[in-house]
């Protein structure tokens, strides 16, 4: 079955609708949605509480960043259901569905939306209300392609002689729940190094990480090192298939799931420093009471538990599938 993805064109998000289509073996076109002002956006809130429903306020383009998305109704027609992700893509979703007639799917919670889409597919950290349409997750929907992770694992020893045990090492960035201060990396980095002096010891940062926490890095004599400001590899898919532990920062809700969900390594996280107390605590607690990672205190535990959540997605979308299926749509 064909569909379409309505996201605001965040990588983190496409990747979670990908993940989606993957364990409903969906195809796929994608558009990313813009808006000329602002202001637009927030107004499109107030639309949709008044039921007003019109494609006036945004423009679809391709999803590599090209033109306006010509072939929309073509892409209408051959699709049987539209997922949504992004803030931004709410309100389009609905528009779209509405004209077209189909099924609308959001992931994350649509917070400020009138709630009647077809579901709803949220982590349980967003604390939505119990609806019939809205089923929480313990983490966001990541993939699971074991090719993918097995390709880019065998790309890695391509670039990389790496040798087992071995330790990976995630670093992100600043969000506006946290910020990475440097001189507690530096503590921590000096720690899991004498708690693994037999472990090779791989780092990455990425695009959100600051200059400040790069120079913390670059004093370690860590085997593997990418600075994602200056080259653009990604060799997290290999760390997560051969690490023995993984020590990650609590910034990324999406890069903290994928750890849980892929390969057998012992997740660590890394607590930033909070600015304010926010939903990641309610997902980190979640995940450390379930042993699916330990909160860094300098000392290492088993922390292996992974978790999987096909089978509640595909549970919890059977009754848009279904009716799909009475209407003569081949899944």
């Amino acid at each position: 079955m064909k569909i379409l993805i309505i996201s605001d064109g965040k990588p983190g998000h496409f990747n979670q609708a990908k993940a989606l289509c993957e364990i409903m073996s969906w195809q796929y076109d994608e558009a990313v949605v813009e808006y000329p002002l602002k202001p637009i956006k927030g107004a499109c809130y107030l639309l949709d509480w008044l039921g007003i429903y019109t494609v006036r306020p945004f423009v679809l383009r391709q999803a590599d960043g090209g033109d306006r998305l010509d072939n929309l109704s073509e892409s209408l027609q051959t699709s049987r259901l539209i997922v949504a992700i992004g803030s931004a893509a709410y309100y389009p979703a609905k528009v779209l569905g509405k004209k077209a007639d189909l099924p609308v799917v959001v992931l994350m919670y649509p917070r400020g939306f009138r709630l009647d889409f077809n579901h709803i597919l949220c982590p349980a950290y967003d604390n939505p209300p119990q609806r019939d349409n809205i089923t929480t997750l313990p983490i966001t929907l990541c993939s699971r392609d074991k090719a993918f992770y097995d390709a880019m694992t065998v790309e890695f020893g391509e670039k990389f002689a790496y040798s087992l045990p071995a330790v990976g090492v995630i670093i992100g960035g600043d969000n506006k729940y946290e910020r990475i201060c440097p001189e507690r990396i530096r503590e921590k980095l000096e720690q899991l190094f004498a708690l693994t002096p037999k472990h090779q010891h791989w780092v990455t940062t990425s695009r959100r990480t600051s200059k400040e926490v790069e120079n913390v890095i670059e004093k370690f004599d860590f085997d593997y090192k990418l600075i994602y400001s200056r080259e653009r590899y990604n060799p997290i898919p290999a760390f997560l298939n051969l690490s023995e532990y993984l020590f990650v920062t609590s910034d990324s809700a999406s890069m903290i799931s994928e750890c849980v969900s892929v390969g057998k390594a012992k997740v660590e996280v890394l607590r930033n420093v909070a600015k304010k107390k926010s939903k990641f605590d309610r997902f980190l607690k979640g995940l450390e009471e379930a042993g699916c990672i330990h909160i860094f205190d300098g000392h290492l535990a088993k922390a292996d538990k992974k978790v999987a959540v096909e089978k509640e997605v595909k549970n919890a979308l059977a009754k848009v599938t279904a009716e799909l299926e009475h209407c003569g749509v081949q899944l």
